[in-house]
């Protein structure tokens, strides 16, 4: 499977013109042309492509922006949020014009187009890249939830261990077992995005539940009085915290990250020119959702904010049902990662495919290469989740790393590329200012885990 066309062929009775539309089958099928198993299929609702959307930006990250305003402060926090809210609308915007003159259908499409196979091919192994990380790093804290976890000789306890107890059936590993069986096998098994669209609404419903736990508790101490207002300024006062601000921009620049999955939105929308306002909508909904996250779990925990707030709430919090609501609070987030993990998974498993098979068949025809590809890839993630001793290693020299390539750096490149030449001076402009901006951060990113990692191991 290669670049795509969206143009329908006009000469579907010529021999020689089928064996073009197979050569040219895109990463993602064409529906009406090639999933004749599914003839009911309509068309993708504008407000399920929003879930969907929505899901795959609103993952683990969450967690770490509350630490980021401890960092920066409330006033450039929500700044740099709305800042880069705008900055990734700009790069898929890039992706949907370039895909459209391009008339390519997939992100792996596009990339062949600018640049050949190898384009085509480095784009495949940053989504698997990224993707595997990320998708490690979801059933890493799902299994710290939900059965707890031991670090510096310090074990937290887990909500089931807290509920019923230590027992082997609430221990790490055949959790995740249960959970990959039960949830994570039967969502992953959809050949469709758009069939995925009433498990994101959910998603998207419990990450609106753990922030108004949030909200109501840090409401709460505030009318009590035992919270006070947060910084709004960052607090520069040595060359050290000065440098510590430029390390929140790895977070902040990974937040929205969802480019790997526009097209297989756009692909299944009944009117793919509403593919614009549905990044738009997404992207507004996540920010006010990331603004209130970070401003009220600030709030809630001041300078004491760790860089995985979810950490925060193990502890007494000095108001009625207190653990009550940490409980409700951890549950509902590990929920939502069961529910974002198939969203994000999907694009893995397309692109797996097409790195490894790109000249079969398109993948929702071949239900044993489906089966034999989603079997393999839940199995590795398991054994990741169950080897790996901390998300850090699992996701901050791989996922983020990837992460910006797929977000700012393929877009920015294929406008500088302009093998269409439709890019204006304003967006090779913004392009330069993307690649900058998501080099520096890996620079950073690298640079702080490298020393981290050397004071480790003094």
């Amino acid at each position: 499977m290669t670049v795509g066309d969206i143009t329908p062929n006009k000469e579907k009775g010529s021999g020689r013109s089928k064996h073009v539309a197979d050569e040219k089958a895109p990463l993602i099928p064409k529906q009406q042309d090639e999933d004749a198993g599914h003839d009911e299929f309509n068309g993708a609702s504008f407000i399920g492509a929003v879930f969907n959307l929505s899901t795959t930006i609103v993952g683990a990250g969450i967690m770490a922006l509350p630490a980021t305003m401890k960092v920066l402060g409330l006033i450039l926090g929500v700044a740099l949020i709305i800042f880069m809210a705008f900055l990734t609308d700009a790069s898929i915007e890039f992706l949907i014009r370039f895909s459209k003159a391009g008339k390519t259908t997939s992100y792996g499409g596009l990339m062949g187009d600018a640049f050949g196979k190898y384009g085509k091919i480095m784009l495949q192994i940053c989504v698997l890249v990224n993707n595997i990380g990320v998708l490690i790093v979801y059933m890493i804290i799902i299994g710290d939830v939900l059965s707890g976890t031991s670090s510096s000789g310090v074990h937290h306890a887990g909500v089931l261990e807290g509920w019923f107890g230590q027992h082997w059936w609430n221990g790490r590993t055949f959790v995740l077992l249960i959970s990959t069986i039960g949830i994570f096998s039967p969502l992953a098994c959809f050949k469709r995005i758009d069939s995925l669209r009433f498990s994101s609404a959910l998603s998207v419903a419990l990450a609106v539940a753990f922030l108004v736990i949030i909200l109501a508790i840090a409401i709460f101490k505030l009318i009590s009085g035992t919270v006070v207002m947060p910084r709004l300024l960052p607090d520069v006062t040595d060359l050290t915290s000065f440098w510590k601000l430029f390390t929140v921009f790895p977070v902040l620049v990974t937040a929205f990250i969802c480019h790997y999955n526009v097209h297989n939105i756009a692909n299944e929308l009944k009117d793919k020119n509403q593919i614009g306002a549905v990044v738009r909508t997404s992207l507004a909904s996540c920010s006010i959702v990331y603004i209130l996250t970070s401003f009220f779990g600030f709030l809630l925990f001041g300078d004491a904010t760790l860089g995985d707030v979810l950490a925060n709430f193990d502890t007494d919090l000095g108001i009625p049902y207190s653990y009550l609501l940490n409980d409700a609070v951890r549950v509902s987030y590990a929920a939502h990662l069961m529910l974002v993990f198939p969203i994000v998974f999907y694009p893995l498993r397309i692109n797996i495919d097409g790195l490894f098979f790109p000249s079969a068949s398109p993948l929702p025809q071949s239900t044993t290469r489906f089966a034999f590809i989603t079997s393999g890839l839940l199995t590795l993630i398991f054994l990741g989740a169950n080897f790996i001793p901390s998300i850090w290693v699992a996701f901050q020299f791989t996922g983020a790393t990837a992460a910006v390539c797929l977000g700012f750096i393929f877009p920015a490149a294929v406008t500088l590329r302009d093998r269409h030449v439709i890019s204006r001076k304003e967006d090779r402009m913004l392009a330069i200012v993307m690649i900058v901006l998501s080099v520096f951060s890996n620079m950073v990113l690298v640079y702080g885990n490298a020393i981290s990692l050397l004071k480790k191991n003094q």
